[in-house]
């Protein structure tokens, strides 16, 4: 198996006998021995517990019972639910916290055949945009063991940057997918909220802003994980309905043909980065000529949304922290705490007035979408900095 394969050609593999689920977790487990010390993608790995999961695997395998991710080795990030693993948040407050059960994505993943190897590394709570804590460290950048791999779905983008699995779970409430898989150089996608139900026993700390997605090596990866996770669930007021295998076969088939595709550097507000800009330039043109559209310099037209953004995710941080014992509390990161008690201060008509924020921000969005058929920009503003941060001074970007 190449230290590059993609999920769905080494799920093919085994299904077509060429390589059993054991070897691909051997290989997997000894890549993480060699190259987790390095990086700090992982934070917990459970070799015996992948291994009884190959074994099911090849079990089925051998009765000629497939399964669209059977036998692909995968992290999850360490915000979600693994039966049996640690379920810190990257929190000193809950180092000693295991889960009970699997989050709903962790277990749609498994039933697609995902053998999860480990837990991947977090900020505290996912509240920033670099992958550090005070509990497990800092995670660092596999092209550069200097920078960080972004946030805060940090350690599953290093794990696949660096090969150690080809696929894990992420999550994103303000870049918290995009930034990782832009610094990492992997792919991530931010779907829709309620695309991949989260049905937890408490309501999300960030409400819809934050979704579960993946972190893969390929765009086809992603959509196989999609069509793995997604679908309702009676648990998540938000959750969409989803048709069966509708995302990798959009991926398979021909492009669509597309009119007029619109480049924005900055989204008429961002302070970027001028070899950013340059390089995502030169990205934006090339794919518009690959399908044959017109390419239109041209923005949105809307105003920082940060602030809207704060005021309708930040409260959920408070009631967090109000449910934890004193002596949590005094584990917690004061970064964490003071992004969180700064949202005391909001009242009822400033969450009134974010959410219309968001209402006018979605109208200008669909008019613009009138006259353009993509609008690409760049992912992050900057390049990767320090592993341990902090970032640069941004207009914009946060965790999830």
């Amino acid at each position: 198996m190449d230290i590059f394969d993609a999920a769905w050609r080494v799920a093919g593999a085994i299904r077509a006998r060429k390589l059993s689920a054991r070897e691909a977790v051997d290989e997997t487990l000894a890549r993480l021995d060699a190259r987790n010390p390095a990086l700090n993608a992982f934070i917990f790995a459970d070799p015996e517990g992948a291994r009884r999961q190959a074994a099911a695997i090849d079990d089925a395998v051998a009765r000629a019972s497939t399964r669209p991710l059977g036998g692909v080795p995968i992290g999850v990030k360490d915000l979600e639910a693994v039966a049996g693993m640690p379920h810190t948040h990257g929190s000193r407050a809950f180092r000693n916290n295991v889960a009970a059960a699997d989050s709903v994505q962790v277990a749609r993943l498994r039933a697609a055949g995902a053998i999860v190897v480990g837990k991947t590394n977090t900020p505290e709570f996912g509240y920033k945009g670099f992958t550090e804590n005070r509990l497990f460290g800092a995670t660092r950048n596999p092209w550069n063991n200097e920078r960080t791999p972004g946030g805060s779905s940090g350690g599953s983008a290093a794990a696949v940057a660096a090969g150690i699995v080809a696929l894990a779970t992420a999550s994103d409430g303000g870049g918290s997918i995009r930034i990782p898989a832009a610094f990492s150089g992997c792919y991530g996608i931010k779907p829709s909220a309620g695309r991949i139900p989260r049905a937890a026993a408490n309501a999300p700390t960030w409400g819809t802003h934050s979704t579960l997605g993946p972190v893969s090596r390929t765009v086809r990866d992603a959509a196989r994980y999609l069509d793995a996770a997604a679908g309702p669930h009676p648990n998540d007021l938000d959750s969409l309905d989803a048709p069966p295998g509708v995302y990798e076969a959009a991926v398979l088939a021909p492009p669509p043909k597309l009119g007029r595709v619109a480049w924005s550097p900055d989204l008429g507000y961002a302070v970027t980065d001028p070899g950013v800009a340059r390089l995502a330039a030169a990205a934006a043109r090339a794919l518009a000529e690959a399908v044959g559209a017109e390419l239109v310099e041209a923005s949105p037209g809307f105003a920082d949304p940060m602030a809207a953004w704060y005021t309708m995710a930040a409260p959920g941080d408070v009631r967090l922290i109000d449910g934890m014992t004193a002596e949590q509390k005094a584990e917690l990161e004061k970064g964490f705490v003071l992004f969180a008690e700064q949202a005391r201060a909001i009242m009822g008509v400033d969450i009134a007035n974010a959410l219309e924020a968001r209402h006018q921000l979605n109208r200008t969005m669909t008019a613009f979408f009138e006259d353009y058929d993509l609008l690409l920009t760049p992912t992050v503003a900057c390049t990767a900095f320090a592993a341990e941060g902090p970032p640069p001074a941004m207009p914009s970007g946060q965790g999830g």
